[in-house]
């Protein structure tokens, strides 16, 4: 039996993947045409960005697979460095994106903060050395 916290975690980050899936569809021209105005970019063309796209959401399921299925300590803490660098490298990429845009990958920001912290409660730590909780309470409601 996964504890709340995991649960919670499991919704918020599982919700901010799809919303970001939404967003990148709905910033697609803007990103396109930032990559075709730098000429270092300029040849990759749409089929590169659905690869790192694919690439990045692959990497992230994995990571919540093994975070809220799994309970991997390592995986948690690489979720955790992914997320700061995200949030260093925040200001300067939402700059570029249209204002609707911006507001969700602050949402997504904030829900994917929010789904971490949980992992540092205390039904989730124990869950996390590997203790069995048995939640009487939930079991006769």
């Amino acid at each position: 039996m996964r504890p709340n916290s995991i649960i919670l975690f499991e919704r918020l980050f599982l919700g901010s993947l799809a919303i970001g899936i939404i967003n990148a569809y709905l910033s697609w021209d803007t990103t396109m045409d930032a990559l075709a105005a730098d000429p270092n970019t300029a040849g990759l063309g749409a089929g590169f960005t659905y690869g790192v796209l694919a690439f990045s959401f692959g990497i992230n399921l994995l990571l919540w697979f093994l975070v809220a299925r799994k309970a991997s300590k390592v995986a948690k803490w690489i979720l955790i460095v992914f997320f700061g660098i995200g949030l260093i490298a925040m200001p300067s990429s939402l700059g570029g994106l249209p204002p609707l845009s911006a507001a969700i990958a602050v949402v997504i920001t904030v829900m994917q903060g929010v789904g971490l912290f949980m992992l540092f409660r205390p039904d989730a730590k124990k869950w996390f050395a590997g203790e069995k909780t048995v939640d009487l309470e939930k079991t006769f409601e």
